[in-house]
């Protein structure tokens, strides 16, 4: 018993001066049983918000918060008895709805932007929609906000646009995603299609060159009816389309 306590005095008087010539050194401790706190990592997207999967009710969606570009929403419609699908606000302020095409987002609640998709299907495709939104992530801001651009609209940094005039149901200037080509073709459908009397034979394509702008011409009708895909020349940016309308004769 003697020599143990002489053997732990002996212990205790080498730690301790090991521990006067190095201050960082620490004697060795026993484990306990206390469990360890492990921080969470933080998400690289934004904040994490509720789902539309865990929502059934159009009353329960938020009315608070407004929706802003880049924010990354999740959209059903209960009627489908799909599962929730995602989408982006575009930089424009528009998403592209299902069976509906461009929607208006920026600037509305979760539950403004449900009923007003909710009275664009019913009258066509549902007699009665169940529409649910809500926001997945919001994101951290790129850079400044837009001067007038209202609600704290952000820029993305290299964001692309083209301009569509004439005879479809939605003019006006649409985002150009920089992870994917858009055709003439396709950026029609995008502002919604042809209107009823769009000469789709004769689209005129207007595009900035160093050497000024270029105007070309395209017939869309055999690109669209035919499949004359080689004639479905790819939008650039800052491209405008002009869209005109087709001349009757009485």
């Amino acid at each position: 018993m003697q020599s143990y306590r002489l053997s732990l005095l002996a212990c205790l008087l080498i730690a301790s001066a090991l521990q006067a010539q190095d201050p960082g050194f620490q004697p060795a401790r026993l484990p306990t049983n206390q469990p360890q706190t492990v921080q969470a990592p933080a998400s690289n997207g934004g904040d994490e918000v509720r789902s539309a999967g865990l929502i059934n009710s159009m009353e329960q969606l938020d009315n608070t918060t407004q929706l802003q570009p880049d924010y990354q929403i999740s959209f059903r419609i209960l009627e489908d008895r799909s599962e929730p699908i995602r989408l982006r606000v575009q930089d424009s302020g528009d998403i592209q709805a299902p069976h509906v095409g461009l929607v208006r987002a920026a600037g509305r609640t979760c539950r403004d932007l449900a009923f007003a998709v909710k009275k664009e299907l019913e009258k066509s495709y549902y007699q009665s929609a169940t529409v649910i939104i809500a926001i997945d992530v919001i994101p951290r801001p790129y850079g400044s906000a837009v001067a007038g651009g209202g609600g704290g609209t952000f820029v993305r940094p290299g964001m692309e646009f083209f301009t569509i005039f004439g005879q479809v149901m939605r003019q006006g200037k649409y985002e150009l995603p920089l992870d994917e080509d858009v055709t003439i073709s396709q950026a029609i459908l995008r502002a919604g299609g042809p209107a009823q009397f769009a000469n789709l034979n004769k689209v005129k394509l207007i595009r900035k060159t160093p050497q000024g702008n270029k105007a070309v011409q395209v017939n869309v009708e055999a690109i669209m009816k035919n499949g004359a895909l080689e004639r479905d020349i790819y939008i650039r940016n800052n491209d405008v389309l002009i869209i005109s309308e087709k001349t009757v004769n009485f």
